[in-house]
């Protein structure tokens, strides 16, 4: 019999965004090459940042939340298109892996898939948020995986994860995982131990830039057991891009200003971390 230790990793204590300055990221001049072509690899430094894979959570018979007129399976594939094409523009030479392009469904399990059998340096999840209790609530988080501190952080991890009853045999595929019960999202807290600070200071980086760089309201950085992070063997963050139920903010994810917005924003904390990475800071 497998005995699972559980280790309680702490979050680090994001500092108020206003007393952090985060500046604009300068931007490369070089233009995209084909996307569908295979990016050079011009340095071989070991801690070079060569592969991300972006994931639009959702899609096909997966709608997600929605608001009054939007879904947040459209949302979230158009803010992980525009990203990737700013990632391409200013950074040919990084490999740019989409779990899906198009509006069909993806396995929560086959997400992280898709970015240990490409050896992706980062996992990015894009999504959508809602609160059944109150329209007035706003703003962005990002995720990393760990023990919801929470019963808020818990809800959002429960409603992500109910995507698996929709999936064939899920009993087997996640060994009878209940997305329902909080004892069994306790257990994918210790799965992402080993990258757990790349993966927050890299939450962290996002939440300043949504803040600084898209004028939103940032809720913080948060842990909880979502699966598509489970079994992600790199840097791995959720983001909830805002609220679908709150009426500005549906407004705002569904305009072309607020899409641009919320991918730069998204694309600058990108570079910063690179930019990082690479120094080996």
């Amino acid at each position: 019999m497998t005995t699972l230790v559980f280790a309680i990793v702490p979050l680090l204590a994001m500092t108020s965004p206003d007393s952090l300055p985060f500046g604009p990221v300068q931007e490369s001049t070089q233009q995209a090459g084909p996307q569908d072509k295979e990016a050079t690899q011009e340095n071989d430094a070991p801690n070079q940042l060569r592969t991300i894979v972006l994931d639009a959570g959702h899609g096909g018979k997966d709608p997600g939340t929605h608001g009054r007129y939007a879904k947040e399976k459209t949302i979230n594939l158009d803010l992980v298109l525009l990203l990737g094409r700013k990632i391409k523009e200013k950074h040919p030479n990084v490999r740019v892996i989409y779990t899906r392009t198009s509006d069909h469904f993806v396995e929560l399990l086959e997400r992280g898939a898709i970015a240990n059998r490409n050896r992706a340096d980062l996992f990015i999840s894009i999504h959508c948020n809602a609160s059944p209790s109150s329209s007035r609530v706003y703003g962005t988080e990002t995720y990393t995986l760990g023990l919801h501190r929470t019963q808020s952080n818990l809800d959002v991890a429960r409603r992500e994860n109910a995507v698996i009853l929709q999936e064939k045999n899920y009993q087997q595929t996640y060994k009878g995982f209940d997305p329902n019960s909080p004892l069994a999202t306790i257990m994918l807290a210790n799965y992402q131990h080993a990258f757990i600070a790349s993966s927050i200071n890299f939450a962290e980086k996002l939440e300043k830039s949504f803040h600084f760089n898209a004028s939103r309201k940032s809720n913080g950085v948060k842990q909880a057991g979502f699966i598509v992070l489970w079994k992600t063997t790199m840097p791995s963050v959720l983001i909830e891009s805002g609220y679908l139920t709150n009426r500005e903010e549906e407004d705002y994810l569904r305009s072309e200003e607020g899409q641009e917005e919320m991918a730069d924003a998204i694309y600058k904390a990108f570079a910063r971390y690179k930019e990082e990475v690479e120094a080996g800071e």
